[in-house]
Order: structure tokens, then C-alpha cells, then sequence
């Protein structure tokens, strides 16, 4: 990932078609979750690289960087060790995350 420590891909994936991407990289297995309207994660950070599918509603993740807003379908890479914080959208949030084995000289 360089470094990009937080990135989005924009995009318009599905249930279906965000568990088969993250099934090819070989990442562990997808989690489901979501969130009623404009709930709040406090900051933390991961060890592993997180890829997270935003399925319905929107949520921003807040970094040290700036903000990176996701939008239904989008995908969001954190790297390990991103501080981060959320804020779910007005009309709420439903995502999928998972983990995936880190790339050869990522922290």
C-alpha cells in the first residue's frame, strides 16, 4: 500500500460480489455488521490490514490523514496499525470487514 495508510475504492459491489473479492486475496472470513444512524466508533487500531465493503448507507472513518467518506459499495483498505475512528451516516450503515494477510513490507 506505500504510503497510503487509509484508501477507498469506489465502486458498486454487493454481498455476493464483496465476499468473492475477499475470498480470492485470501482473506479470513467476512464479518457482517451495521449501525443505526450517526453512531460513533472511538479511535483504535488494528495489527492486521482490514478491508471493510460498505453495503448499504454510508460511513466516514476518521484517520490522522483526514477523513475518508464511504458511500454503498464502496471499499475501504486500512493498513495495519491505522488509527481510526468512525461516524456512521444518516440513514445508518450495513458493511462486511475482514482481515487479509499483510503485503511484503507492510508494517
Amino acid at each position: 500500500m506505500n504510503d497510503v495508510r487509509a484508501r477507498v475504492s469506489p465502486g458498486a459491489a454487493t454481498i455476493d460480489e464483496a465476499t468473492a473479492a475477499l475470498r480470492l486475496e485470501g482473506c479470513s472470513s467476512p464479518r457482517s455488521w451495521s449501525n443505526g444512524p450517526r453512531d460513533r466508533y472511538g479511535w483504535h487500531e488494528h495489527d492486521d490490514h482490514k478491508v471493510l465493503f460498505c453495503l448499504e448507507g454510508s460511513i466516514v472513518f476518521h484517520t490522522d490523514d483526514g477523513d475518508v467518506a464511504l458511500q454503498a459499495g464502496d471499499r475501504l483498505d486500512l493498513a495495519p496499525g491505522t488509527k481510526h475512528a468512525a461516524t456512521v451516516g444518516s440513514q445508518g450503515c450495513r458493511c462486511v470487514e475482514t482481515t487479509k494477510p499483510r503485503n511484503p513490507g507492510e508494517r
